[in-house]
């Protein structure tokens, strides 16, 4: 049976400007899939702003329906992995991007995207978490498998971008495991929240701009979780304590830098890739597990700003001035 409901949708006009409105759609009208998902609650990402603007290397066609998060209850199931009524968490793969996303009172994915809601989290948690809190946690999974652990770590461990969503959860989530954290970030009215969230230490985003020109620094951090790139991420690099780790999560300020071979080759410090779009489903279920258990934060609601649909375009708008603070939930069938 068909279902309407309400969504936010980018539209591309004729003038090839992009708007965006609130409209009324059908479950119908939905792509093909395994799992529909009533929809409770969503999140704000960068990867969804761009897309709301229309950015063709995020979301190819229009009209679109953006949020690359999605928290809810089952509503119709092919699947027998999943029954109604089972609250579920929709992360990453083509979610928000070219398959109409959690900006809406509905979704139907594939059942192989779909996540039971782990035990410990509620619908409204998981989206405070939401593909931010799986990026920090899979970077934090990488660098302890690279070597990183709290009892022998030689310094703090440095989150770039720091009061962003993904940064914000990275400070907590690495305080939670026991680690030092140093956290860089432009906003001085965020230190208050950065503290709270269990920063040791606070420089403004300028102290990471290095331009001596050096290949290397002195060693100030042991590793390091950069959601910014460009110049930042090589003075994160630059600054790391031998054999240490930076994980590269965004490219906030700019997709390019520059570094010699010189931390590599004397240092022996590591650039680790984190993408979480496609990460296999037994990792992902693990990582949600840890969230939801030893890395539960025991604050969560700290980190969250609650909007509404109709709030959502001017939030994007916000977070692409970098003017938004942890992470930004929206309410929808909650």
């Amino acid at each position: 049976m068909s279902t309407e409901f309400t969504a936010l949708q980018v539209r591309e006009e004729a003038d090839g400007s992009f708007s965006r409105y609130l409209v009324r759609r059908t479950t119908d009208e939905l792509p093909p899939g395994e799992v529909l998902i009533r929809v409770a609650f969503s999140a704000l990402n960068y990867k969804d702003a761009l897309s709301a603007s229309g950015h063709k290397g995020i979301t190819r066609k229009f009209p679109h329906t953006p949020g690359v998060d999605a928290s809810g209850v089952v509503a119709e199931s092919t699947s027998p992995a999943f029954a109604v009524g089972d609250p579920v968490i929709v992360t990453s793969f083509d979610l928000g991007m070219n398959t109409a996303g959690g900006f809406a009172e509905y979704l139907r994915v594939p059942a192989a995207w779909v996540i039971p809601l782990p035990d410990g989290l509620t619908l409204a948690e998981a989206m405070i978490l939401g593909t931010g809190g799986l990026t920090a946690a899979l970077a934090l999974w990488k660098l302890e498998r690279n070597g990183l652990a709290p009892a022998t770590a030689p310094g703090p461990v440095l989150v770039t971008g720091a009061s962003g969503g993904v940064g914000s959860v990275a400070v907590a989530l690495l305080h939670r495991a026991g680690y030092r954290v140093l956290a860089s970030s432009g906003k001085p009215d965020a230190h208050d929240f950065l503290r709270a969230l269990g920063a040791d230490e606070i420089v403004d985003r300028t102290a990471l701009n290095d331009a001596s020109g050096r290949p290397l620094l002195a060693p100030r951090w042991a590793a390091a979780v950069d959601t910014v790139g460009g110049n930042t991420l090589t003075t994160a690099i630059k600054g790391c304590f031998p054999e240490g780790s930076v994980a590269l999560i965004g490219l906030v300020a700019e997709a390019a830098f520059t570094s010699t071979v010189y931390p590599f080759l004397i240092r022996g410090v590591n650039v680790l890739g984190i993408e979480t779009a496609t990460t296999e489903t037994g990792l992902r279920r693990e990582l949600w597990h840890r969230l939801a258990t030893t890395w539960r934060l025991p604050d969560l609601a700290a980190l969250a700003t609650y909007i509404d649909l109709q709030q959502v375009s001017d939030h994007l708008d916000r977070m692409l001035k970098g003017q938004t603070q942890g992470r930004v939930v929206v309410r929808l069938g909650a």
